[in-house]
C-alpha cells in the first residue's frame, strides 16, 4: 500500500466526517478553546501576546468542525505549532490553532530502508532522537533544532549539510481558505533553501503528517563540517571504533549547538534570525581579499553562500543591539531578548525591529550584503 493511500484509509472514520457529523457525535468548540490567551508560553522568543482564544487541537479530527466553526464565526486564523520560528504582535485579532496530536506510524521497510509517518505535534527533535536510537538514520543532522515536525517542512529547516527535503517523502495538509484536505509529494512542496510552499502561501496551511524515508546504514553519514567530523570521530576512539556512526555525528551536534546555541528555556530567543545570503562569486572574490577569512560555502557554479554570523560577528555586533534584545555573546547570529519573564514591560517586536534594523543596516554598509530576515513576522490581523 502507499503511503498516500494509508494516510486516507487511517483517516477514513475521522478527518473525513463534516463539521455537521462531528457535531453530532458531540464536538464542541468551547472545550478545546481558552479565550483571551496570553501566548507568551507558547513562542520561544517569550513576547506576550494577548490572542482572542487559544484553541488546541488534540486530535486531527478536531480540525475540520473546528476551522468550519471559525469560519461560520468569520474569525481570523492563525496557526501556531512550536513557535520557535515567528515574531509576535502584544495583540493579535486571531483564532490560534495549536496542534498537540502525535504519534509515529511505519508505512513500509525493508533491510535497507524504513518509511515513516509523524503527526505534526511531535517534537522535532525528539523524533530524531527516537529515529537514530531506533537505527532508523538520515535525520541525525537535524538534532537539537527547536520546534515541530508539522512546521519543519515550511522553511525546509536544515543543519550541517542536510535539509528536511533530502529525506522527506510526503505532507498532509489541511487548506484553511477552502477546508479541504491535500497531500503533497517532495515537488509539490516547491522546496528551496529555507522556502517551501507553506511559506510561501503563509498562514493558509495547517500540516498535520509529514512523511520521511530513512535508512538503516549507520557508517551512512554527513559530516563535511570539520568541528562535526572531529568531535564525532572522538567520540568513536572513545568507543574503540575506528568509523562514526550517525549515532556519533547525531551527539557531536547536540554538544556544539548546546556550546553556541543558548538554551531558549533559559534565554528567549527563535534560533538563527537571519539568513545565509547568498552571492555571487566575484561578489564573494572581492570581499575574500579584504577579509582573507570570511566564511563561505559555494552554490552552485556561480554563487557562494555567506556565513551571517560571521558577518555579524566581524561587524562588531556580537553580544550588541538595542536593548533588551541583543545578538547572543557566543553566536552572533541568534537574537536573545533579555527582559524577565515576569517583566512589567516585557520585549515587543518594537524592540526587535530596532535590533535587526541596527544589523542589517551594519551589514550593508560594511559589505554590501542585505541579510533577510527568517522568522515569521505577524501582524495584528495575524497577517505575515
Amino acid at each position: 500500500m502507499s503511503p498516500s493511500s494509508q494516510i486516507h484509509s487511517t483517516q477514513a472514520n475521522t478527518a473525513n466526517l463534516s463539521s455537521a457529523q462531528r457535531t453530532a457525535e458531540g464536538f464542541a468548540l468551547n472545550n478545546l478553546t481558552t479565550v483571551a490567551a496570553d501566548l507568551i508560553e507558547y513562542n520561544t522568543m517569550r513576547l506576550s501576546c494577548q490572542a482572542d482564544r487559544l484553541i488546541t487541537l488534540n486530535l486531527e479530527s478536531d480540525i475540520e468542525p473546528t476551522v468550519a466553526e471559525l469560519d461560520r464565526l468569520g474569525t481570523p486564523i492563525f496557526v501556531l505549532s512550536g513557535g520557535s520560528n515567528v515574531i509576535l504582535p502584544e495583540i493579535l485579532h486571531a483564532s490560534v490553532l495549536h496542534p498537540t496530536y502525535k504519534g509515529i506510524e511505519v508505512l513500509a521497510e525493508d533491510t535497507d530502508s524504513i518509511t515513516i509517518e509523524v503527526m505534526g505535534g511531535e517534537s522535532w527533535h525528539e523524533l530524531v532522537v527516537y529515529t537514530v536510537n531506533q537505527g532508523w538514520y538520515g535525520l541525525e543532522n537535524l538534532a537539537l533544532i527547536p520546534g515541530l515536525v508539522g512546521a519543519s517542512p515550511v522553511q525546509n529547516i536544515g543543519a550541517y549539510g542536510v535539509q528536511l527535503e533530502d529525506y522527506m517523502t510526503h505532507v498532509k495538509a489541511f487548506h484553511l481558505p477552502t477546508q479541504i484536505w491535500h497531500e503533497f509529494n517532495k515537488s509539490d512542496c516547491q522546496f528551496n533553501y529555507r522556502d517551501s510552499i507553506f511559506k510561501q502561501q503563509a498562514g493558509q496551511w495547517l500540516i498535520t503528517r509529514v512523511g520521511f524515508k530513512l535508512h538503516k546504514d549507520a557508517l551512512k553519514v554527513t559530516a563535511n563540517y570539520g568541528d562535526v567530523s572531529t568531535l564525532a570521530m572522538t567520540k568513536a576512539e572513545a568507543d574503540s571504533r575506528s568509523e562514526i556512526t550517525a549515532k556519533d555525528v547525531m551527539q557531536a551536534i547536540i554538544e556544539i549547538r548546546q556550546s553556541k546555541l543558548p538554551d531558549p528555556k533559559q534565554l528567549p530567543n527563535c534560533g538563527s534570525f537571519f539568513k545565509n545570503p547568498i552571492i555571487a562569486n566575484s561578489q564573494f572574490i572581492a570581499l575574500s581579499n579584504e577579509y582573507p577569512n570570511i566564511v563561505g560555502y559555494p552554490v552552485g557554479d556561480e554563487q557562494t553562500k555567506v556565513a551571517a554570523g560571521w558577518l555579524i560577528d566581524n561587524a562588531g555586533l556580537k553580544g550588541k543591539g538595542i536593548a533588551p534584545i541583543l545578538t547572543h555573546d557566543k553566536q552572533a547570529l541568534v537574537l536573545v531578548n533579555h527582559s524577565a519573564a515576569d517583566s512589567n514591560t516585557p520585549a515587543s517586536q518594537h524592540d526587535i525591529l530596532a535590533t535587526q534594523q541596527l544589523i542589517q543596516q551594519t551589514i550593508q554598509d560594511q559589505f554590501g550584503i542585505a541579510l533577510e530576515r527568517e522568522p515569521v513576522w505577524v501582524n495584528n490581523e495575524a497577517h505575515y
